[in-house]
């Protein structure tokens, strides 16, 4: 029989007082070693697991080193979530403050780069370095919302003593990740925090909402500067012979000529003018345009296709928390692009599966469910679209004269930390995937 868990939506019908005798010996016995009252919540047990292994103190300090202000202003200027704060702000900064807590936002890295609300509850997170420049990943500060969602790559709400080190204990906090709609990658969190008697379990809900509005309205932005690129490139594009595509700078297509179509085409970190191999095209002469490229397919270079030869080494490196990439590498050059989730998950099944695997048996791996083929044929359609020359079929599997080389993290438990793939989970705890 499964064991009962501390549900926040109960916690917020209980007498305030016992709610945080409840989470303070849940926590103590845990931490312990012993068997608590009732279970933590998975999402918090599994950040208390990794904080033993990082070997954090629960009762040290929550301070960190600020950045300096003229630091602090250049990773303003260049995150991404500059451009969307004006939503942040109306989505949840008013909200905060009526409620006597504060709205923060963060970096990538768990930074903190804005924060607004409450006045007297910033001045209350001053004392825990709740600030703008302070660091808020697990490594630093322990288990909580900001750190936390950055680990784990989803939004989670972390409550008074769920919180690993005691200092925290007084707070509660509530945090999603913002992604790119272009590539996915993690810009950063945006969180909600107060003192724990302003805790709601709606609040959550609500964080989550905002931070999807501001990805939709990045989304919108980026339609429309496709829109301005299509301007510019159809005509220069009705000039050109052959085989030609018009695309932004993270690689979405925007026009095309001669060739079918695709929605975005992998470019290299590095890429620039000149003569480029790409796996999907081959040889392409690589111009600039107004907020993207032109790339011209060179009939005479390798072709799209390219066998055997086109690639010898690929490494998976799954060893960075949701920096997952996977790099390729052989005698035309090399070139290295972030994972999605479910994408870092399918090849790593493949790098411990050298002999191949079904799309009935990847479905039972990533799903526990081998009717699910649709979806992971549909999903293996893009990462073969982006790997091509790499991967094989009919079984899925890296080709035989690639040499395949798997990063994985120090500690199995740190192994796609988001992922519920039966396979992943039997790996982090120490089995045969």
């Amino acid at each position: 029989m499964n064991r009962a868990q501390v549900d926040l939506n109960r916690l917020a019908g209980m007498d305030a007082a016992k709610a945080t005798r409840l989470l303070h010996k849940v926590r103590e016995e845990t931490l312990a070693g012993r068997k608590p009252p009732v279970a933590p919540r998975p999402v918090i047990d599994a950040s208390w697991q990794r904080m033993f292994r990082l070997g954090l103190n629960p009762d040290q300090s929550t301070s960190s080193v600020l950045l300096q202000r003229d630091e602090l202003e250049e990773r303003r200027r260049s995150s991404v979530l500059g451009e969307v704060m004006r939503t942040l702000s109306a989505g949840l900064a008013g909200i905060a403050d009526a409620s006597m807590q504060i709205m923060v936002v963060t970096d990538e890295l768990g930074r903190v780069l804005w924060r607004e609300g409450n006045l007297a509850v910033m001045r209350q997170a001053n004392g825990i370095c709740l600030e703008e420049g302070a660091a808020w990943s697990e490594q630093t500060t322990g288990t909580n919302a900001v750190g936390t969602a950055l680990a784990m790559g989803k939004a989670v709400q972390v409550h008074s003593a769920e919180h690993y080190v005691e200092t925290l204990h007084n707070w509660t906090c509530a945090a999603a990740p913002v992604h790119d709609p272009r590539d996915q990658r993690l810009l950063g969190i945006v969180d909600v925090s107060g003192p724990a008697s302003s805790f709601h379990p709606a609040t959550l809900a609500l964080v989550g909402s905002v931070a999807q509005l501001a990805e939709a309205e990045m989304r919108d932005r980026h339609l429309r500067s496709i829109e301005r690129l299509r301007s510019v490139a159809a005509p220069i594009l009705c000039r050109v012979g052959g085989r030609a595509i018009a695309v932004d700078t993270h690689g979405w297509t925007a026009a095309v000529t001669g060739m079918a179509p695709v929605d975005r085409l992998p470019l290299p970190k590095s890429f620039r003018a000149g003569r480029v191999w790409l796996p999907s095209l081959g040889m392409c002469a690589v111009e600039p345009l107004p907020g993207g490229w032109l790339l011209r397919v060179q009939e005479d270079g390798r072709p799209a296709d390219a066998g055997s030869g086109a690639a010898s080494r690929v490494v998976l490196d799954l060893s960075r928390p949701r920096r997952w990439t996977v790099s390729v590498s052989g005698a035309a050059g090399s070139w290295s692009q972030e994972l999605s989730p479910r994408h870092a998950e399918l090849l790593y099944l493949l790098a411990l599966h050298p002999e191949g695997r079904t799309a009935a048996e990847l479905a039972q791996d990533v799903f526990g469910d081998r009717t699910r083929t649709v979806t992971v044929r549909a999903e293996l359609s893009r990462v073969r679209r982006n790997l091509a020359g790499v991967l094989a079929h009919r079984p899925y599997r890296f080709g035989e004269e690639v040499e395949v080389e798997l990063v994985r993290p120090d500690h199995p438990m740190d192994l796609l930390p988001q992922s519920t793939a039966p396979a992943v989970l039997a790996a982090r705890s120490g089995m045969t995937a």
